[in-house]
C-alpha cells in the first residue's frame, strides 16, 4: 500500500506548485492534472479530506464501495483510510479540495471534537449532494482558507480552524437536510431496517450470528455504520445501537414473560457470550434485573 506523506508530495502528484501552508491546502480542481502514478492504485495518507465536486468525471474506490463522480457534491475522508482513483476514467472538472494534516489540529478543540463529525466515515457513495446556494457557501469558506494560508503566523492557525470548523457545522446541516429531504427513500430504509431487526431475532440469526453489532447491521443495509446511525438519529432520535438495545430489551422482556427458559438460556438465543453482560444491560434499560422483571408477571 503507498502512502502520500505530505502535503507537498500531494500538491506534486496533481502538478501543482508548493502548497503556502505545509499543513492546509485548498486546491482547485481545475488548475490539477493527476501524473500517472502506481501510487493512485491504492494509497493512504495524513490528511482530512473535503472534496466539493461540481462537473468532475470518473471513478474513486474508497474502501469497498465505487462512487461516480457528479455534479455539486461534497465527500469527506478521513486519515489512513484506503482510497483508489482510476486514473483511465477521469477527469478534473472543476470544485475543490480542502485538505489539512491531522497534526494541523494538536492543540485545539477541534482535535478532540472531529470525530463527532460521523461524515468523514461515511461510504464515497453517501456523498452530500449540495444545493446550488449551499455549494456557494462552502466556496466562501474555502477562499477565506485559502487566502489565510498567505498569512503564517501565530493566529493562523486558530484563524484557518475556526474556518474549517464552521464548514463541518454547515456540512452537519446540509446533510441533515438531505436525510429529510430524501424522505420517501428514507423512509423505506427505516422500514427495511425494522423489518430486518425483526427478522433478525425471530428466525434466531443471533444464535448463528451472535450478538447483533452496529457494523453488521450497516451492512445488511448496504450502508456505513455511521451513515446508518445519523440517518436513524435523525428521523428516529436513537443511533443504531440504541435501536439494537431497544429490540434486545423487547425481545428479552417477551422471552421473560412467555417462557420458562433461565436468563443464561435468554442471554444466549438473543446473541450474548456472558450471561452477566446481558443482566448488566436489561437492568440499565430498564432499572430491573431480568428475575426481577419476570417475577412481576407472577
Amino acid at each position: 500500500m503507498n502512502t502520500i506523506p505530505s502535503i507537498s508530495a500531494f500538491h506534486r502528484l496533481l502538478s501543482l506548485p508548493e502548497p503556502k501552508h505545509p499543513l492546509v491546502s485548498v486546491i482547485d480542481l481545475s488548475e490539477s492534472v493527476f501524473l500517472e502514478d502506481e501510487v493512485w492504485k491504492g494509497f493512504t495518507n495524513r490528511f482530512f479530506c473535503v472534496a466539493l465536486k461540481r462537473d468532475a468525471v470518473g471513478k474513486i474506490r474508497y474502501g469497498q464501495q465505487h462512487y461516480d463522480y457528479d455534479k455539486g457534491v461534497l465527500s469527506f475522508t478521513a486519515p489512513n483510510q484506503v482510497q483508489y482513483l482510476d486514473l483511465q476514467n477521469m477527469e478534473c472538472g472543476s470544485g475543490f479540495l480542502l485538505i489539512f494534516h491531522e497534526d494541523f489540529l494538536l492543540k485545539h478543540p477541534l482535535a478532540a471534537s472531529i470525530s463527532d463529525f460521523g461524515f468523514f466515515s461515511y461510504a464515497v457513495n453517501e456523498a452530500l449532494h449540495l444545493s446550488a446556494e449551499e455549494e456557494e457557501d462552502l466556496i466562501r469558506i474555502m477562499k477565506k482558507i485559502d487566502i489565510e494560508c498567505e498569512h503564517i503566523d501565530r493566529h493562523t492557525q486558530e484563524i484557518i480552524l475556526s474556518q474549517i470548523d464552521l464548514l463541518l457545522n454547515y456540512s452537519k446541516r446540509f446533510y441533515e437536510r438531505q436525510f429529510i429531504t430524501r424522505k420517501n427513500s428514507n423512509h423505506q430504509l427505516l422500514a427495511k431496517f425494522e423489518s430486518f431487526l425483526n427478522d433478525y431475532f425471530k428466525n434466531d440469526e443471533s444464535l448463528k450470528e451472535g450478538l447483533l453489532t452496529v457494523q453488521n447491521a450497516a451492512k445488511a443495509m448496504n450502508l456505513s455504520p455511521s451513515y446508518l446511525s445519523d440517518l436513524l438519529r435523525v428521523h428516529t432520535g436513537q443511533n443504531t445501537q440504541q435501536h439494537i438495545h431497544e429490540k434486545l430489551i423487547s425481545k428479552a422482556k417477551e422471552k421473560l414473560s412467555t417462557t420458562g427458559l433461565s436468563v443464561s438460556e435468554i442471554a444466549y438465543t438473543l446473541g450474548f457470550e456472558h450471561a452477566q453482560s446481558f443482566s448488566t444491560l436489561f437492568k440499565t434499560k430498564t432499572q430491573q434485573t431480568p428475575l426481577e422483571y419476570r417475577k412481576s408477571f407472577n
